[in-house]
């Protein structure tokens, strides 16, 4: 019997047309955007990005004939703790190597003076950041990856890709770029291993949000080489590949220490929950 190209097994659109068919719905709601900003000389802001992902996954799910909480997560009181549990993991993800280092004596922290508005500000930009990007990466063409080609392959094309976007920031610190290049591959693990253990957004947006929450705004560490003003004031006294340098914790061998532990962790953890075990149709 001849493989049929576009129809599985079960009867459904192969997982590789519908992640086509997810990249052009998305090109065709951001490329408005991109012209309106680049007119404008900005870029496109955060959470125009995340609706235009969110509206290209849902219509996508639809299309499929599937449930969003498929997709999503079960949504209700689970949701919202699958979320806090996820919170927990990103703070520790950060404070822990931050600890680490102020023991070692490789930074210093000085507080600063608390502004509440300018906290407010960055949760909501880091939430931002954190929907985009896990609705792009762990969403609708995440699952279909797994659909279409199985667990490790859908993990290593998915942390790929997120290296990918931070490649701007990762060639400015030059050969550190490498050590906070295997740290943002192992962290996109770690985000797919939490959607794994749950089969839901909330624990993978939890740890994204918070994680960089805990970096940038409350420590005052750099996130992904941009630079913040934190709670705290860390001076940095200790060589960049100890301390992550100007691009943040995420650079650093604690930091690399932490999120591999926490990977390990959730991979386990995934791997020995049946919900998680394959696939979804």
């Amino acid at each position: 019997m001849a493989l049929n190209p576009f129809i599985n097994a079960q009867g459904r659109l192969r997982s590789g047309w519908w992640l086509a068919f997810f990249l052009l719905v998305l090109l065709a709601l951001l490329a408005p955007l991109i012209v309106l900003a680049s007119n404008s000389g900005a870029g496109v802001p955060i959470w125009q990005q995340a609706l235009a992902v969110l509206a290209a996954s849902i219509i996508c799910q639809l299309l499929r004939r599937r449930p969003l909480q498929e997709m999503l997560g079960p949504f209700g009181g689970s949701w919202l703790a699958q979320a806090a549990t996820g919170g927990a993991i990103g703070f520790a993800l950060m404070a822990a190597p931050a600890a680490a280092l102020a023991a070692l004596g490789a930074v210093r922290f000085e507080l600063a003076p608390l502004d509440a508005a300018a906290l407010a500000s960055a949760f909501w930009l880091f939430v931002g950041v954190a929907v985009t990007e896990e609705l792009m990466f762990r969403g609708f063409a995440f699952q279909r990856l797994i659909d279409g080609l199985g667990l490790w392959p859908a993990q290593v094309i998915g942390a790929s890709f997120f290296v990918l976007t931070h490649s701007d920031a990762l060639k400015e610190i030059g050969a550190l770029g490498l050590l906070a290049g295997l740290n943002i591959f192992i962290a996109a693990l770690m985000f797919g291993f939490a959607f794994l253990r749950t089969r839901s957004l909330a624990m993978p947006i939890g740890i994204h949000l918070i994680a960089n929450f805990t970096q940038g705004a409350l420590l005052g560490f750099g996130v992904s080489g941009g630079d913040m003003q934190g709670w705290l004031r860390p001076a940095l006294v200790g060589p960049d590949w100890l301390t992550g340098g100007a691009f943040g914790l995420e650079a650093s061998v604690p930091g690399l220490i932490c999120v591999s532990a926490v990977t390990v962790l959730l991979a386990r953890y995934a791997g020995t929950n049946r919900k998680a075990a394959p696939l979804l149709q």
